[in-house]
């Protein structure tokens, strides 16, 4: 199976602490690394992480609070000493694009590689990027400023290969893509060997969801039913959830509301006030309504 992971840069909110750094996460899959926000840190924690810089093809940036974006010009100009020639593609809020802009003509002049800029309607369920192995869908959600998450969703494989099929009844190579792709296969006396004979079912996809800054929505479950590992912000406990509600925030009995009703397979908890010396608490809560519950941490490493 493929690696699929995703690496914790960041899990704070915005203010940062002597143990937490603003919000980054790195998604790693099928070789491929993406960038979800990018708050301030965010380079060194690359660097703590030995996550290779030339790797990240792509940046989501969920909404325009600094928590989640003041790293990115920084991470930009370090591209651009590094010597780095690939695109680097960016989708985050239209309102970013022409701010980013200013930054780079004043910081980043003389670039050796493009920034292209997707704008992203925070507002809509949709399909943001795709390639072979892998779609991003933006998930809406209710903040002070337009902020949506995003849905990683892996695409089917193909079956596997039983090799001890293969080699005993001496299949060229040059037919095994045509019996991954369903075909069966005659020998020389004409007996048809059925393809289920010949492969092992492919892995089930994987998919991940990652909700940054949000209001508790009683229908999110709806959008990221059955994922995975779902990411939710919990930024506080039920004790100040009249303060969550006034700045748009979740609390981890919520977050983990969310994630019993879609059926995920794991909540991830992060976006931790300040307040909290040990964010245990918020795991005890998120606990007592879904059981698979963990915190995240700094530089730690999660497999889908």
């Amino acid at each position: 199976m493929e690696p699929f992971r995703i690496h914790i840069l960041g899990c704070g909110s915005a203010l940062p602490t002597l143990h937490h750094y603003a919000s980054s996460q790195v998604v790693e899959m099928r070789g491929k690394l993406f960038m979800i926000d990018c708050g301030e840190g965010t380079q060194i924690q690359l660097r703590r992480s030995r996550i290779r810089f030339t790797k990240l093809g792509h940046v989501f940036i969920s909404h325009l609070h600094g928590d989640h974006c003041f790293g990115l010009i920084g991470m930009i100009c370090t591209f651009g000493m590094l010597g780095r020639t690939a695109t680097l593609h960016v989708h985050a809020p239209a309102a970013l694009e022409p701010m980013l802009k200013a930054q780079m003509e004043m910081f980043c002049f003389g670039l050796e590689y493009q920034v292209e800029f997707h704008p992203v309607d925070t507002t809509s369920h949709a399909v943001i990027y795709e390639d072979k192995s892998l779609t991003v869908e933006t998930i809406p959600l209710n903040h002070r400023v337009p902020c949506c998450g995003f849905l990683f969703r892996e695409k089917p494989s193909q079956p596997h290969i039983r090799r001890d099929m293969i080699d005993f009844y001496k299949i060229p190579t040059s037919q095994i893509l045509n019996i991954k792709a369903g075909a069966d296969w005659t020998d020389d006396e004409g007996n048809v060997i059925p393809n289920d004979r010949l492969v092992t079912p492919a892995d089930e996809p994987r998919s991940y969801a990652y909700c940054s800054d949000t209001k508790y929505i009683p229908d999110l479950h709806e959008l990221i039913r059955g994922v995975n590992v779902l990411y939710h912000e919990a930024t506080y406990g039920e004790e100040n959830i009249e303060r969550a509600r006034l700045y748009y925030h979740s609390t981890a009995a919520q977050a983990a509301t969310v994630a019993r009703d879609a059926g995920v397979g794991r909540l991830l908890l992060g976006h931790y006030s300040a307040r909290y010396e040990k964010e245990e608490v918020l795991l005890e809560e998120a606990r007592r309504i879904f059981p698979e519950t963990s915190l995240t941490d700094e530089n730690q490493v999660i497999n889908v």
